[in-house]
């Protein structure tokens, strides 16, 4: 495939052979062209250009008719004077390539300067001529266009000279985009001729152009470009199977099309039936696209269960270009009412366009015959954009007065956000391999992604992309403090794989007032779950400046608060409870519930003649008395107590993070409780629970000690376990964590009803809810 940037679109449609047969660029008649150009000259009084400028000026012209020829005419002598006696590799004059990569430019629809700069984008790096020569020749926009594109020394860089050549380019793009399209046009016309190259060469160039230079390609949206260098890379690095699929392109053009063209004539009547004013096209598919429809048709069995041929429609889609936005809709109107449209192949980037500012509506319909048939809709601008992208925006120009619009032309001339993400990472990787491993796969995301924040703000993310890379795409800080998120309303991991139009919350850890205090920070398994170069750095930095700590776990009380009255081992508890008919019989709480007052408490006989006091709910206690046992009349003793205090098991779910189990025994400390045994189980999803055994001093203290396990940051979810279904509530995100949620009363009455708090946090911590946990099924 080769680059017909400008090409006319007319009213009738073509077949896959006449759109497919696109003039090389060399190919433009030049006798013609040079003897209509001096005649236009001559009459127009204008000086002459050089013979050799003649074809680069008529494709220019098209796209810029008052263009500077003389600024071009000046720039080519200059340039042909400097590499005069240079060869290329294939033998001819090296100016030649120079003036093939301008005329790549110049169907693409470039500007003057643009043009100017590649034809001097060599001199500096391969002649004798200086950049300050070239900015007092040619300007200031011009010199910095020519700097961007030139290749450091090796001499001066060594194995690093390529890397950090793209660094500075990439830098260079960052304030104007124009140098990444000459390097590009730079990079085909290479591609072009990479046959004279060795073939160690080939293979090395090829594999930079398909890791680097396509990507960057398709995030300017420069389509025609890149898919001639996906099908040199192709041919180059898979040369059997690019003969094979070039082998059925050839087959098919060879025959008449039976499905295509006629389609497109029956689409084009029906639209001018209904009054809608377009031109429909069949674009064939190029090498690549056609070889990744016949890989899909190879791993789709047919009904027979053999991998499918391919069919006459996998080569080509239909091209439908109109003149207003809202006539695409039009258009898709008629093609889903007169034809069958396929479930979930429609995709509307018109009103979401995708990040290289391409914009269309695409979408498949069956056809009578059963064949599927793919289209896209598009108005004479998006088509402009869709082909040559960045370049169709034209030059950069001094901020102006805003110009009216269409509300649906999503096409934005500003810095790509993707650029800007790439060019704030790579200030933080010096070393040049890693900025080069950083950047090949940052580059191999094809498509980016759209996430909305709960705040309205919108993120853009390579696909794939986790919680974790959102939070640090938030800034550097808010991705350190960052101990879970929300996604579509529900808590989830930060491990989770974002999906386009997704709407997350971060949820941060909150630190004390008045500062000093470090944020918990990433733990070491946050790497492999970042995507973005961004969020990997920001991960390694901090591990690299706080090294791993082991936990100090503090089980005892804080300073000034009374320690929980202590027991001799040995020494029998006694229970606070009296159990109806059998006055004096061994009571032992139960530990699978740990029931306290006022919970509703029911006693069942055990061998011994002790009876086992459980929380009416307890599954342990039903099961005895689904077993036959007797279901005993118990009370709790007001004012009596065990000498050791009341033994209670509290569940805290968490959102894993580094000392976290420090804070939660810490937290609990503080409360004058002491710890009687602790559960940690294995993180799943970044999500952990932890189980504590404690005793209370009063019953009373049971609801103090949950609202300070749940102040701790991570925690979303304190309760009981066995709580009584319906009525366990949680603690778990705007009340500030000391007091139960709204419409939720804790019962402390007779019938003693299970303790669980629920709630928001303050806004710089926890936000969310989650699923209740699982009742402990031990028994005791």
């Amino acid at each position: 495939m080769t680059i017909e940037a400008g090409q006319s679109l007319t009213g009738q449609p073509t077949t896959a052979r006449q759109a497919g047969a696109r003039r090389p660029l060399g190919e433009l008649g030049r006798a013609a062209l040079g003897r209509a150009g001096r005649a236009a000259l001559l009459a127009t009084g204008r000086p002459p250009v050089p013979d050799a400028l003649e074809p680069l000026v008529q494709v220019h012209r098209r796209h810029h008719p008052q263009a500077d020829l003389a600024l071009l005419a000046r720039a080519y002598r200059l340039a042909e004077a400097s590499h005069r006696g240079q060869k290329r590799k294939s033998g001819e004059p090296y100016i030649t390539h120079p003036l093939a990569v301008t005329m790549i430019l110049a169907q693409l629809g470039a500007g003057t300067t643009t043009l100017v700069a590649s034809l001097l984008h060599d001199t500096v790096e391969d002649t004798e001529l200086t950049l300050e020569q070239v900015g007092a020749g040619f300007g200031p926009e011009v010199a910095y266009l020519v700097d961007g594109v030139t290749k450091l020394e090796k001499v001066d860089f060594g194995a690093a000279a390529e890397a950090e050549t793209f660094r500075k380019m990439l830098v260079a793009t960052g304030d104007d985009v124009r140098v990444m399209v000459i390097k590009l046009a730079d990079r085909l016309h290479n591609m072009r001729t990479i046959r004279h190259m060795k073939p160690a060469s080939q293979v090395r160039i090829a594999k930079v152009t398909r890791d680097v230079l396509i990507p960057l390609a398709e995030r300017l949206g420069i389509q025609v470009l890149k898919a001639e260098l996906e099908d040199i890379v192709f041919a180059t690095l898979h040369p059997e199977e690019h003969a094979r699929t070039r082998g059925l392109m050839a087959g098919h053009e060879s025959e008449p099309d039976a499905l295509l063209e006629p389609f497109a004539r029956r689409l084009a009547r029906q639209l001018a039936e209904t009054g809608v004013a377009a031109e429909v096209t069949v674009r064939p598919r190029h090498c690549v696209s056609l070889h990744r429809v016949l890989i899909k048709r190879a791993a789709a069995p047919g009904r027979d269960g053999r991998p499918q041929e391919p069919q006459p429609a996998d080569f080509g889609r239909l091209l439908v270009v109109v003149e207003e936005n809202a006539d695409c809709y039009a258009v898709l109107g008629e093609l889903h009412t007169c034809w069958t449209p396929l479930p979930g192949e429609f995709k509307d980037f018109v009103a979401a366009p995708k990040f290289n500012l391409y914009q269309s509506l695409h979408t498949a319909v069956a056809l009578d015959g059963g064949a599927v048939v793919e289209v896209l809709v598009r108005t004479r601008r998006m088509h402009e954009v869709a082909e040559t992208g960045v370049v169709a925006l034209g030059d950069p120009t001094p901020a102006g007065p805003a110009q009216d619009t269409d509300e649906l032309d999503r096409t934005d001339p500003a810095r790509p956000g993707w650029l800007s993400r790439l060019l704030e990472w790579q200030q933080e990787t010096p070393d040049p391999d890693a900025f080069w491993s950083a950047l090949t796969a940052d580059l191999a995301g094809d498509r980016e992604i759209t996430v909305v924040t709960e705040s309205g703000e919108t993120l853009q993310l390579r696909a794939g992309a986790s919680c974790v890379d959102a939070a640090y795409l938030l800034g550097e800080e808010t991705g350190h403090r960052c101990i879970g998120a929300r996604v579509n309303g529900r808590l989830t991991a930060l491990s989770t794989p974002l999906q386009d139009g997704d709407v997350l919350a971060v949820l941060t850890e909150s630190l004390p007032p008045g500062g000093g205090a470090q944020p918990s920070g990433p733990s070491p398994e946050w790497l492999a779950h970042a995507r973005t170069p961004a969020a990997r750095l920001a991960i390694e930095r901090w591990l690299a400046d706080h090294p791993a700590r082991l936990p100090v776990v503090r089980t005892g009380p804080a300073g000034g608060q009374p320690a929980p009255p202590a027991h001799r081992a040995g020494e029998r508890r006694a229970a606070p409870v009296v159990v109806a008919g059998r006055p004096g019989a061994q009571v032992r709480l139960a530990r699978c519930c740990t029931p306290v007052p006022p919970d509703a408490v029911a006693g069942y006989p055990i061998r011994g003649g002790a009876v086992a006091v459980h929380r009416t709910a307890c599954p342990a206690g039903q099961r005895l008395r689904a077993d036959g046992r007797a279901e005993l009349e118990v009370r709790w003793q007001p004012g009596d107590a065990p000498a050791a205090g009341h033994r209670v098991t509290l569940r805290a779910e968490a959102l894993n993070r580094p000392r976290l189990l420090a804070d939660l025994t810490a937290a609990i400390s503080a409360e004058g409780v002491g710890i009687v045994s602790a559960e940690v189980e294995p993180p799943q999803e970044l999500r952990v629970r932890h189980t504590y055994t404690v005793e209370l001093p009063e019953p009373g203290a049971l609801p103090a000690l949950m609202r300070a396990m749940l102040k701790v940051s991570g925690v979303y979810d304190v309760s009981r376990p066995h709580a009584p279904e319906g009525t366990q509530t949680r603690h778990s995100g705007g009340n500030g964590g000391d007091r139960p949620a709204p419409g939720v009363r804790p019962s402390w009455g007779i019938h003693g009803r299970s303790t669980a708090f629920s709630g928001h946090r303050s806004p710089g911590g926890i936000q969310g809810t989650t699923p209740k946990p699982s009742s402990d099924q031990r028994t005791e």
